[in-house]
């Protein structure tokens, strides 16, 4: 990535963003005007910055992720040949002292200053492509009617056991559970559409699925993840990233407590990993006798499925790390120290 001159920090709402200029080394050149976050402000903010004729090949555009509020003015700025840095917003809070102002125009002002203290470590934004993008709202959407159908499912529950029943009530649950069914039904089958449509995402997918646990949902999310990140695969990195990689907390004599998850990162494919834990830990005689080995050893119930979820984890990175299908039988044999031979 070549060394940029110019940084425009973007500071994003709802109805609204700010944006300021400054340059290397850092000194504010344009205090933060706001535009409408529309196509139309789009188009104003670019003739607001071609008029400061800054080379655009020189100018990094910084923003903090703030999902839909940003997506569509990052599409436009790419698509208009700009280089783009999508940061984390703890990260961009974190690299400031703490102040007492807190407004959209400070904030795009040290975005801006962030972008040029650290542009050696941010990394450029890329569009997905849009088949990806359509798994993931897919599988979002999968999410919220999944939770839909579990809180009418509890309602029918309830309502069936009162003394004095309403049948108008019972069906108007029943027949929503039916439509949220369909539609469950009609996404699965256009996300498996979608994934054989892409030779590249097929043959991942098939890979995962030949891995004990893995299903539908988690292999679509676990194709998501694996295409979004930027780091190498790591098993311990993807452990530490989906939450379930223990961390210990201690210090001295007087603070101390049981390593625990803390529980970070996407919540969905973390369920889907734990519930395959489970699933694998029943119904898989290796994965079986993992599991009871770690209860002998006297480890709680849940350190031992989390557990059992690492090594799943540590399986999936080595099929698509290897490029071949799991194998029951295969025995990972460590090479021995030279001296030892």
């Amino acid at each position: 990535m070549p060394p940029f001159q110019y940084f425009v920090g973007l500071d994003l709402g709802a109805e609204k963003f700010s944006a300021a200029i400054g340059t290397a080394p850092w000194k504010l050149l344009v205090r933060a005007t706001e535009f409408p976050n529309t196509p139309d402000g789009f188009e104003q903010l670019l003739a607001w910055w071609q008029k400061q004729n800054h080379p655009r090949e020189q100018t990094l555009w910084c923003m903090e992720a703030t999902g839909v509020y940003g997506e569509a003015l990052a599409y436009f700025l790419g698509a208009h040949g700009h280089a783009v840095a999508v940061e984390p917003p703890l990260k961009v809070k974190r690299a400031f002292a703490p102040h007492g102002h807190k407004t959209d125009a400070v904030d795009s002002q040290q975005i801006a200053e962030y972008a040029c203290r650290f542009q050696d470590e941010v990394k450029l934004w890329q569009p997905r492509s849009e088949i990806l993008e359509q798994i993931k709202v897919l599988l979002t959407t999968r999410e919220q009617i999944t939770v839909q159908r579990t809180g009418h499912q509890n309602a029918l529950h309830a309502l069936k056991r009162k003394a004095v029943r309403t049948p108008i009530a019972e069906h108007i649950h029943e027949q929503v559970l039916t439509e949220l069914r369909a539609h469950l039904q009609a996404i699965d089958a256009e996300l498996r559409r979608l994934i054989e449509h892409e030779p590249p995402f097929q043959k991942l997918f098939a890979l995962l699925l030949t891995i004990p646990g893995v299903g539908l949902q988690l292999a679509a999310h676990l194709l998501v993840l694996l295409y979004t990140t930027a780091q190498p695969l790591d098993a311990k990195r993807l452990a530490a990233f989906l939450g379930i990689c223990p961390y210990e907390r201690q210090s001295g004599s007087s603070v101390y407590a049981t390593p625990t998850s803390r529980h970070y990162g996407p919540s969905a494919p973390r369920k889907l990993l734990h519930l395959a834990a489970r699933s694998v830990s029943t119904h898989k005689p290796a994965f079986r006798d993992y599991y009871q080995r770690k209860l002998a050893e006297g480890k709680p119930k849940k350190v031992a499925l989390n557990n059992v979820a690492n090594k799943l984890l540590k399986i999936i990175c080595a099929v698509v790390t290897t490029q071949t299908p799991y194998d029951a039988d295969y025995r990972s044999v460590k090479a021995l120290p030279a001296s030892a031979t």
